[in-house]
């Protein structure tokens, strides 16, 4: 058994290598994409391509996904993550500053880097609450988004931050380049979320999805894209992809949920300008509030600076 997916190259990917169209497109690894290609997993107009094949606006793209075993093995892998950056650690907690491109912890189908992987490289001793492959996790953020993370490193943290961020006691601050201009420039997305009924890659705002809140603000206005302050009151996967994609303000150089790849080329974006810039909560250890702040990441720095 295997999951097809089929979409219609964009324009804007006009030229670009297989690889690099899928890992736009389908939210996958390039990594992940070029190992497809090359166990004839991807076909251009009907015909299997290798990797390096270049394609062309409005080519029909074919990924073909094998299915996962029903009950597969997840192993956190001691894997050195370059570019992750540890802001913060003491006996309960250690606060990650998670670059592109890695996950949280391992998942099906994931073959790439993870945060859990590259602390335990580092010699960190992480809970072991949860399950095998994600002790410690307590918030999690995609792969295309860089920024802050709270892996728990003590029994007493997983349980008091589980439930704070359970309780929305927690003060997630994100920053997204969107495209166009929200109306009104400071507003409240209450809309519920929920998987996408024809990709399941994807989520959607749909009556039937979860409870799901985006509070934002405009931080700067340019002339084809705002910058915006994000504060989270839910913590639905993709929220504020979703949500700005509903409002028809995708974030910049997410083709996934509607970008446009013109832009993201021009700004030389490979991923959506997400971040997590802040995480505030009650230490589980002195009771304390604590606050920790990331940069920009190169690529997102850069890509405001050709704004």
């Amino acid at each position: 058994m295997s999951d097809s997916r089929t979409m219609l190259v964009p324009e804007g990917l006009q030229g670009e290598r297989v690889d690099a169209a899928i890992a736009r497109l389908f939210g996958l690894s390039r990594t992940r994409a070029a190992d497809l290609a090359a166990d004839g997993g991807v076909a251009v107009n009907g015909s299997s391509v290798g990797k390096s094949h270049r394609v062309h606006g409005g080519d029909m793209l074919e990924v073909t996904l094998p299915s996962a075993d029903p009950s597969p093995t997840l192993e956190v892998i001691a894997e050195p993550v370059p570019g992750m950056g540890i802001i913060h650690d003491d006996d309960d907690i250690v606060v990650v500053d998670k670059p592109v491109g890695v996950a949280a912890h391992p998942s099906v189908g994931w073959t790439g880097p993870t945060v859990l992987g590259g602390l335990a490289a580092a010699g960190y001793r992480i809970s072991t609450s949860g399950a095998s492959e994600r002790q410690g996790i307590v918030s999690r953020l995609d792969v295309g988004t860089s920024g802050l993370m709270v892996v728990c490193k003590s029994e007493r943290g997983y349980s008091l931050l589980k439930r704070a961020f359970k309780e929305r006691r927690v003060d997630k601050t994100y920053h997204t380049l969107v495209q166009g201009l929200p109306d009104p420039l400071v507003g409240t997305v209450d809309a519920p979320i929920g998987r996408h009924p024809g990709h399941d890659y994807k989520f959607a705002v749909m009556e039937s999805g979860k409870h799901a809140v985006t509070h934002y603000e405009l931080i700067e206005a340019f002339r084809h894209a705002s910058l915006l302050e994000i504060h989270l009151e839910t913590g639905r996967t993709h929220q504020i992809r979703v949500h700005f994609s509903a409002l028809r303000h995708p974030c910049v150089g997410d083709l996934t949920y509607g970008a446009d790849p013109t832009l993201a080329k021009k700004l030389g974006l490979e991923r959506q300008w997400l971040h997590a810039v802040g995480l505030g909560f009650e230490h589980p250890g002195s009771g304390d509030w604590v606050t920790f702040e990331s940069q920009y990441p190169e690529d997102l720095q850069s890509a405001l600076d050709r704004l």
